[in-house]
């Protein structure tokens, strides 16, 4: 009868071993596969953000984003992009790319011919617009181009009761053009209808600018290049032909003789402007002179005057 007992008991220490093996393999199974759904969850996250391709029910957002970062190329970098924006059916507001000339050198290498190394950075300012359910596609589409990504700032603005506000308002101002068209025609009718109207065309205005920043997310990027960056391009060698015609002896005395005969002649030609002030001096001269002689020698009188008198 012991026997049996021990057999019993031993039997159901083993059936529970097995049973508990068993669980516990089981949630070891389930953590693994959490834990695998939360890192799959954590890369497509950090891919694209949650706050560029969230929807909720009933809700509006106005989703704006601005992006800084360094490429390797900023020409290939700003063609991938317009590229990506084309397949998402999105279009560029602004591109401003330029090139920032640091330094440069010229190097002569023939009579003829002559190197210009220009040492540049390239860097471009755009602003784009892609369909707000694409916004975080299009941000994971120029995420590829990065080498360093300096900032990335993703706005998501509520603006469902702006435009439950918008509509009601749009009915209101329908309603009020009902009531004003009962009115008996006056002037003060005209008045009302005229200003209705400016208030429906403006409140159409921005509906429409709403509905479009809804449907269209705005992007600011800046793209840069981390280094500068050699250009080297080809030129004449200036140098050489400066130095060809710097001096021609003959010419050059030629040209100095001549210069000097024509000096001569305006000059002449200019003192003739002043002949009037020069016979005045002439004649200033003149009687000055005939004073001071008559002064200084006194004519002397003849004897036989003297006779005579």
């Amino acid at each position: 009868m012991n026997t049996k007992f021990q057999k019993l008991v031993f039997a159901i220490f083993i059936l529970a071993g097995l049973f508990s093996c068993q669980k516990s393999e089981s949630v070891a199974a389930e953590y693994e596969s959490a834990a695998m759904t939360v890192d799959s969850t954590s890369v497509q996250n950090d891919k694209v953000s949650y706050a560029a391709s969230q929807k909720i029910l009933d809700k509006k957002f106005v989703k704006t984003a601005e992006v800084s970062m360094e490429v390797k190329d900023v020409y290939e970098a700003t063609v991938h992009i317009e590229n990506a924006l084309k397949n998402l059916g999105g279009f560029v507001t602004k591109s401003e790319l330029q090139s920032q000339v640091i330094g440069e050198e010229t190097y002569n290498t023939s009579d003829q011919n002559a190197v210009l190394l220009r040492k540049f950075n390239s860097y471009n300012k755009m602003q784009v617009r892609v369909p707000s359910e694409k916004l975080g596609a299009f941000l994971n589409a120029i995420n590829d181009r990065k080498l360093f990504l300096n900032t990335r700032i993703i706005s998501a603005e509520d603006v469902t009761n702006n435009a439950k506000i918008a509509e009601l308002e749009l009915k209101k101002i329908n309603k009020t053009g009902e009531v004003i068209s009962q009115m008996k025609t006056n002037e003060k009718k005209a008045n009302l209808t005229e200003e209705n109207e400016e208030k429906n065309n403006t409140q159409q205005i921005e509906n429409l600018n709403l509905a479009d920043n809804i449907k269209y997310s705005t992007v600011d990027i800046y793209i840069k290049e981390p280094k500068v960056r050699i250009a080297e391009i080809a030129i004449t060698n200036t140098q050489f032909y400066d130095n060809k015609y710097q001096v021609n002896f003959f010419y050059e005395a030629k040209s100095s003789l001549l210069n000097g005969f024509y000096f001569v002649q305006k000059f002449f030609v200019f003192l003739l402007n002043f002949w009037p002030l020069f016979v005045g001096i002439l004649i200033v001269i003149y009687f000055v002179k005939y004073n001071l002689t008559t002064l200084m020698f006194p004519k002397k009188i003849s004897k036989s005057e003297n006779i005579e008198k």
